[in-house]
């Protein structure tokens, strides 16, 4: 490590399981700065054990520590496309890992990675483990990004919402006083991806083309809205724990005649509605909306927002200096600055953990 070096790469593999974003970032004087991105796609074999991985299987210890040499090979592949864009010394890695467990109400998150061998592979400090310190003094976990959204994102006197949909969507109410408070408020793209694969093939739904040629199965919404988590206050946090295909299929009874289109519409649908109720219930006089994450590529989504919250201005957080699929890297890089400065990244009043405290465990070089 580099005592005096202020640039961090920040590595993040969500819940989409699309493969690992990467930023290399400067926080010289205090300054959040991207100096360059990559994004390192998953091997397909590599994705389908990480999705088995998200439920109780056989052989699960083992298969999970090979997982995780695979994503240490993936990441250290995205560390390698980063380092040509420095003119400096790199201080830290800062990784998230992959989570394949998040149950906060048990005591416990896995974020599958191995941050050993991501050290040995790159000859760089590493930083993990992120979300194990939050919950261990009571808080959730997650979401820990809300802290660099206000830092990042932040302006003094203007309200503004950054929410993030990934897999799933979190919000982040930036409230233009300091105050900041946030949530996970459940599907993002995980239930859309779920269903556009299963019956198209693809990935994910193309700027929510899919969904917008179909109709709100307004039955099915609600049955889909009657889900406890949704009515559960704050502070809270979800993942494909609760939000799978089983979930799905289960709501999806009694509505076997309904058209496929018209589920993506309500899925949709869903995730928007879900985002825009937590953003009203948290009663801030907003004057934007800003989305970064996978979801904002999905304009229907987007402007279901927008319409949800009675005409709200929805824009990608490209609007405020931060290409979206950066996001969440770039707060992971931070993340790791804030580790070796010994300061907090957690935020009390958004995971309900018992005090600020520094998150991370580094592995040296």
């Amino acid at each position: 490590m580099s005592e005096t070096s202020s640039l961090y790469i920040g590595l993040m593999s969500g819940t989409s399981l699309d493969g690992v974003d990467g930023v290399l970032a400067d926080f010289a004087g205090g300054a959040i700065r991207t100096v360059g991105a990559a994004f390192t796609p998953f091997p397909a074999e590599l994705r389908r054990e990480l999705m088995a991985l998200q439920g109780a299987s056989e052989n699960e210890l083992e298969r999970e520590a090979l997982a995780a040499n695979g994503l240490a090979l993936c990441y250290a592949e995205c560390v390698r496309q980063l380092l040509p864009s420095s003119d400096g010394p790199v201080a830290a890695v800062a990784v998230h890992g992959q989570t394949i467990r998040h149950r906060p109400e048990l005591g416990f998150t896995r974020q599958t990675n191995n941050p050993a061998l991501l050290a040995e592979l790159t000859g760089l400090d590493v930083i993990a483990d992120f979300r194990s310190r939050d919950i261990a003094a009571g808080g959730q976990g997650a979401p820990l990004v809300p802290a660099f959204h206000e830092a990042a994102f932040g302006k003094p006197g203007t309200a503004r919402v950054v929410v993030n949909i990934g897999g799933i969507g979190n919000i982040s109410v930036l409230r233009g006083d300091g105050r900041v408070t946030g949530f996970d408020t459940g599907p993002g793209n995980v239930l859309m991806d779920l269903w556009i694969g299963r019956h198209l093939g693809k990935p994910y739904d193309e700027d929510g083309a899919w969904g917008a040629s179909g109709r709100v199965h307004q039955p099915l919404l609600d049955a889909l809205l009657d889900e406890a988590y949704f009515r559960q206050p704050a502070p809270k946090s979800t993942g494909r724990d609760l939000f799978h295909d089983a979930w799905l299929d289960a709501k999806l009874k009694g509505f076997e005649d309904a058209a496929p289109s018209d589920v993506m519409a309500t899925l949709t649908r869903l995730t928007a509605v879900t985002i825009a109720d937590a953003i009203r219930n948290e009663d801030a006089q907003v004057d934007a909306v800003y989305v970064c994450g996978g979801g904002a590529c999905n304009g229907t989504l987007l402007r279901e927002i927008g319409a949800a919250l009675g005409g709200v201005r929805v824009e990608s957080t490209a609007a405020l200096g931060i290409a979206p699929n950066r996001v969440e890297a770039l707060a992971f890089a931070w993340l790791g600055y804030r580790f070796m400065q010994r300061q907090p990244g957690n935020l009390p009043a958004v995971t309900g953990a018992r005090g600020a405290r520094i998150l991370g465990a580094l592995y040296p070089a």
